[in-house]
Formats: structure tokens, C-alpha cells, sequence
């Protein structure tokens, strides 16, 4: 691929991507490099923003896959307005529709989201041509494409990111992604607005010569950040034998529902064999009355058993939760704590899980229901979410204390059970098991960048 004119200069920005070197810079920075333009990375998470570059861009392209990176947004935009008030300003990724009044508000002219290398490529193209951007509205693109193998020149190098810690030792960590979008429909999850049900793949060649790059850049783990890498169990299992094959020293881990963990029991202990450290799964409640509201598609006693299906594999599970809802009840708190003791579980679960609340974007099918409308507040565009309060007042004050003891605790550098015991004391009238502190530590690996939204 070639220009026909000029080659633009084109400055792409992630603003935080979970301490991860992020794949939504450097898949796009193939495409547009292939086209000819000259393309500068700027990682905000680790890096200061290229002023330089910045003033003489054509086109500055923030990339938006989360709601944090999209509250960072903002003030990463107002620096590149004072830089250059001519540059066409795009944002792109999931992140992006979703909040399309609000980044239009700020003087985004383009906005990208589902699979967006190729629309981006174009947008790059009518500049290129000196033509103005397309119709307003944003571009939600779900054709299939040919990827092509990311392009992390110029990007801080992995030593910088996140790093696991596992036995004691700290280990580069690599990013990469087999797949995007999800075949489910659940309430309370971003990727459902933008790609409704459906998800597409990263071809296996292009997935394994990245993972082959990192590697060769210092890479010891890879972190697979499909939202569910049992979406196309298929694809995924022939990407892990091959990169175990070829990499038999390098550790992954991967995010998977428990619904599929449960359908697909029978990949667990290959995926132990492969490589595989932990497996990140969004379990959010213990109540089934709460899991059927979210749509989650799978019971407690799923959950129960994945974690025992995980344990006989010899696999770590990393349960994720979204502990306060407009339904949780304090019964219903103290149950996730006692069923997290009686399984074991307390050292896999990062301590901010026990504090979150749910997150209700611009867009989310959890609008749809009643009951939440009843709760909700304002849209707060500072927060690009809505306030909602829980009936019982004494739930909204327990979710604050909780969350302010975990950042508290961490921030003091308190170990996972440490935390897990003041939450229980703040939350529980009895005492903790007699046996919790004799229990045995078992070694969980774990990122050393804590949050996960």
C-alpha cells in the first residue's frame, strides 16, 4: 500500500490500557505505517506526551478502550488542542460510540469503534486526500479484517508495564489479542453496545508472530486480552498449543465466562500444559437472582464448580465481582466473603473486587430495565456514567468505607488476606474461620496493576 500524496503525520495516544503495552496503538500503527504516513506512539500511562510530534500531526488518534481511558481523555485532548489547534482530532475503540455527544464536546471530529484499524487507515486516506472528515456520527465497523502483525516501534519498551509476580520473581509481561467483541449479551458489559452478540478473530499467524516479537523483546508471559478467549474455543486452543510448542518457557493468561469454563471443562488441564498461569473470570455475584439480572448465564453453583474444576486442573482462577449492585443485600455481602473463605479463594481475588460498584455507561442494556431507572440519577458527564443510590443507605455507606479501606490497605502495601480480613470486619458481624490464618499461602500469581474497568 502507498500514498498518493503527502504522508501524514498521525499521532496515536492510549491513555491507560491496565499497565499493558497497549495492542490498540500498535495494530494500527502497522496499518497506517503499510500506507505510508508517519505514525508516532504515545503510551500517556508510562510516557509524556510527544510534544514535538504533536504540534506538527496532521491527525492525532486517542485510542478508547475502557471507561478510565476515557476519562483521561480529556485533559490528554486539551494539551493537544494548546499544542495544535489545526490537527484532526479522531477517537477510536470500545470506548468510543458510547460516549460520542460527550468526545464531540471536546472537538472530536472522527470517532471509531468495533474493528477500527481499517476505518482508521481510511480517515488517514481522505486526509491524505485533503478531503474533510466523513458524515457525522460515530463509525461502528464490524466487517472482518486481515489483520496485519502489530507494529510496536516507538512504544516504551515491556520493562516499563506491568509485570507478574509469580514465586517470588517479577516477569515481563507481553499483550496480545486472538479476538474482539463477545457472542454474549450480558447486561452490564461495554462490548454488548458496539458489537451486539457478535465478535471476530486476530488470524492465528498474525496473533503468534507478535507473541514471537515480544518474546524476542524480553517477553516471559503473554496476557491474552480477548473479553472471553473461549469465544472461538477453537482458534484458541490451536493458538495455545502452537505458542507452546514454539515458546515451551513462556506462561500466558487468558479471560474466560465461567458459562465456557463450565461448557469447556474438558480444555482445562490442556490449558495447564500449554502454559497457562491464570484464568481471569467475571463471576460479578454469587446470587442467581443478581446473575439472572445481569444476564450472565451461568448460577453460585457454577461458579462453585469451575473453581474446583480449575483447582483439579491445577489452575489459578481469578474471580472478578461487582459486589454492590441496586439488588445487593448485606446478607448477600457477607455470603461472597464466607463463600470466598470456604473455597479458598481469598489470595486470588484482587482486594479493589471487594468494593466496586456497578458502572452504568452512556449506552448499557442495564437501562433497559426498570428497577435500575428507578435508582438512577443524573448522567454525570465528569464520571461518563450514571449515579445511582441502593435503597438502603447503609449499603452505599458500606461500599464507600469498603473501597476506601482497600485503597488504603494497598496503598500500605498490605497483603490480599490482610485486606480481605478489615473488609471482613467492617462488613461481618462474626469473626473470621479460627483456621483462616493457618491456612496454607498458596503462591498466586498475580499483575502488579490492580485495577480491572
Amino acid at each position: 500500500m502507498g500514498t498518493t500524496g503527502p504522508a501524514v503525520r498521525i499521532v496515536l495516544i492510549s491513555t491507560y490500557e491496565l499497565g499493558r503495552q497497549p495492542f490498540g496503538l500498535a495494530s494500527p500503527a502497522a496499518w497506517l505505517r503499510a500506507q505510508g504516513h508517519e505514525v508516532t506512539c504515545a503510551d500517556l500511562a508510562v510516557a509524556s506526551l510527544p510534544a514535538g510530534e504533536v504540534r506538527e500531526a496532521d491527525m492525532v488518534a486517542l485510542f478508547l478502550p475502557m471507561h478510565t481511558a476515557t476519562r483521561l481523555a480529556a485533559p490528554a485532548i486539551e494539551r493537544v488542542r494548546a499544542l495544535n489547534r489545526r490537527a484532526h482530532l479522531c477517537c477510536y475503540g470500545l470506548y468510543a460510540p458510547l460516549n460520542e455527544p460527550y468526545l464531540r464536546s471536546l472537538g472530536v471530529e472522527t470517532i471509531l469503534g468495533g474493528e477500527f484499524e481499517g476505518p482508521l487507515a481510511e480517515a488517514a486516506a481522505r486526509l491524505e486526500r485533503g478531503e474533510g472528515p466523513p458524515q457525522p456520527g460515530a463509525a461502528v465497523s464490524l466487517d472482518r479484517q486481515r489483520f496485519l502483525v502489530p507494529d510496536r516501534t516507538g512504544l516504551p519498551p515491556l520493562a516499563r508495564y506491568a509485570h507478574l509476580h509469580v514465586n517470588g520473581t517479577r516477569q515481563r509481561v507481553g499483550y496480545t489479542e486472538a479476538s474482539r467483541g463477545c457472542k454474549h449479551l450480558c447486561r452490564h458489559c461495554p462490548v454488548v453496545p458496539v458489537y451486539a452478540g457478535r465478535f471476530r478473530i486476530v488470524q492465528s499467524d498474525v496473533v503468534l508472530e507478535d507473541i514471537r516479537r515480544q518474546a524476542a523483546a524480553g517477553a516471559e508471559h503473554i496476557t491474552f486480552g480477548d473479553p472471553d478467549f473461549f469465544n472461538g474455543p477453537s482458534h484458541a486452543m490451536r493458538l495455545v498449543r502452537e505458542l507452546h510448542r514454539e515458546h515451551p518457557g513462556l506462561t500466558y493468561d487468558v479471560t474466560i465466562k465461567i458459562e465456557h469454563l463450565r461448557r469447556h471443562r474438558e480444555y482445562l488441564p490442556e490449558l495447564k500444559e500449554t502454559g497457562c498461569l491464570f484464568v481471569t473470570s467475571a463471576v460479578e455475584s454469587i446470587e442467581d437472582a443478581v446473575l439472572e439480572k445481569l444476564e450472565k448465564h451461568h448460577t453460585r453453583q457454577d461458579f462453585i464448580e469451575v473453581a474446583r474444576d480449575c483447582r483439579a486442573a491445577g489452575l489459578t482462577l481469578a474471580p472478578t465481582f461487582i459486589p454492590f449492585t441496586p439488588w445487593t443485600t448485606l446478607a448477600g455481602y457477607r455470603a461472597l466473603l464466607e463463600l470466598l473463605v470456604e473455597l479458598d479463594l481469598v489470595e486470588n481475588v484482587g482486594p479493589v473486587q471487594l468494593g466496586l460498584r456497578l458502572l452504568i455507561p452512556a449506552g448499557s442494556r442495564l437501562l433497559e430495565l426498570l428497577e435500575i431507572r428507578e435508582v438512577l440519577g443524573p448522567f454525570d458527564q465528569a464520571a461518563l456514567a450514571y449515579r445511582w443510590k441502593h435503597r438502603d443507605p447503609a449499603l452505599d455507606r458500606l461500599s464507600s468505607e469498603i473501597f476506601t479501606r482497600v485503597a488504603a490497605g494497598q496503598k500500605a502495601r498490605r497483603t490480599r488476606r490482610e485486606i480481605f480480613g478489615e473488609v471482613w470486619e467492617l462488613a461481618h458481624p462474626d469473626p473470621l474461620p479460627e483456621d483462616f490464618d493457618l491456612r496454607p499461602r498458596a503462591t498466586i500469581p498475580y499483575m502488579d496493576e490492580p485495577w480491572y474497568c
